[in-house]
């Protein structure tokens, strides 16, 4: 099989030659810039500048003769740019505080302080010297007891909605972009387009919204009205042009568990979430193509399985089976030739960073076995390879779920 043939069948639950794979398809499948410059030099491909293309979590765009090298089938596409094929007047050489020499997309967005701590301006997140990814005070959901919960300003949020719509530029250029991969590469597209947008932190933070989505479903069911609106209103302009190439379509980022359980009820999900991320999917569904939707949400989310189903999603990912005390193998039988999941490859929180390569080829060994039954998987770690990983783990974790037999 070539990549899109291998992927394509895993994805429809039908016979694949070897485990299809990915790094980096979208933002939490991806590796750590500073873990891939590392990786780059240990191949023998080179000192190389990382293209960072997620300047939160310093995620780099894995070049094509890297995911060649590991044997991924993927290639991300993004609004107006792809890892298919890198132009590099697109990007710009920046040194983030002498500890990572890289290429952006706008520098003028940062500024290194003399300590070496480097801080973007329009938000303040910041990355101090002993950091590897930008942060922000609280995390971005401070709480605070005493007062009321934040109200939600509908009439702002619609503002903003519009200020941030896709120009019909950069459209047409992912339609190009698609397009040239289509025809001139046999790797699945994965497609980081318009999302819906809703979440259970987006609006008011984590500590908020759940309180919100108690007390106030009407407000809260105003606000993804208002959301999906939009947001089918500009999918609406860029799917029918693309739906003939890409092969995944990345929906929603929306974090529902916690290490332990979940941030909020199953019945909320059901109520004030589902019927919203039904209809996004019936509309991309409905575009044409064989595509397949995407739902990312960490943590201990097991019990909302049936429910993700429910909405209408093809594909659950990170596959995060360490969170919620239940083991890969139940998770393997929830999902079973019904949603498609797309990593979980291995503890990327314990086994991955610990150096140990045999215990690693052991646990990657044992895991794709049973996620590969039966078709319906897609190999990578646990959300993303943290800079700390070293390039051997790295090399060792691809080598090990490509030679597993099914």
């Amino acid at each position: 099989m070539n990549h899109r043939e291998r992927v394509v069948s895993a994805l429809n639950f039908c016979e694949v030659d070897r485990i299809p794979m990915d790094l980096g398809g979208m933002d939490s499948t991806g590796i750590s810039a500073f873990a891939y410059k590392r990786l780059v030099e240990h191949i023998g491909f080179g000192k190389r500048s990382p293209y960072v293309h997620d300047t939160c979590q310093m995620l780099a765009l894995p070049e094509l003769d890297v995911i060649d090298y590991l044997g991924c089938d993927v290639v991300t596409v993004r609004m107006g740019y792809t890892n298919a094929f890198i132009d590099d007047s697109e990007w710009s050489e920046f040194d983030f505080g002498g500890r990572l020499q890289a290429k952006v997309r706008n520098p003028s967005i940062f500024e290194v302080l003399p300590d070496g701590t480097v801080i973007q301006r329009a938000n303040k997140m910041k990355m101090p010297r002993d950091s590897y990814v930008f942060d922000a005070e609280h995390g971005g959901h401070p709480i605070y007891f005493e007062g009321e919960i934040p109200d939600i300003d509908l009439e702002k949020i619609k503002e903003e909605l519009e200020k941030n719509r896709l120009t019909d530029e950069v459209i047409l250029k992912t339609e190009k972009i698609c397009a040239e991969i289509y025809y001139n590469t046999d790797y699945a597209i994965f497609f980081n387009g318009p999302t819906l947008g809703i979440g259970i932190g987006n609006y008011g933070g984590l500590a908020y919204f759940p309180l919100l989505c108690i007390c106030d479903e009407e407000k809260v069911s105003k606000l993804h009205d208002l959301i999906l609106e939009f947001s089918l209103s500009e999918v609406e302009r860029v799917l029918p042009k693309i739906s003939k190439y890409i092969t995944v379509y990345m929906c929603n980022s929306d974090d529902w568990g916690t290490q332990k359980g979940l941030i909020a009820s199953p019945e909320i999900f059901k109520k004030l979430f589902l019927p919203y991320y039904r209809e996004f999917n019936d509309f991309i569904h409905g575009c044409g193509g064989n595509i397949k939707t995407f739902f990312h949400s960490c943590g201990a989310i097991y019990e909302l399985l049936d429910l993700i189903v429910d909405a209408g999603f093809d594909i659950i990912n990170p596959v995060q089976w360490t969170a919620g005390g239940r083991s890969y193998k139940d998770w393997k039988d929830k999902c079973r030739g019904r949603l498609i999941m797309w990593g979980g490859g291995v503890d990327s929180q314990h086994t991955l960073v610990s150096g140990d390569l045999k215990v690693l080829a052991k646990e990657v060994q044992e895991i794709v076995s049973i996620l590969g039954e039966d078709s319906g998987y897609i190999f990578c770690s646990i959300h993303n390879i943290l800079a700390e990983v070293q390039p051997e783990s790295i090399i060792e974790m691809y080598r090990t779920a490509r030679k597993v037999n099914l």
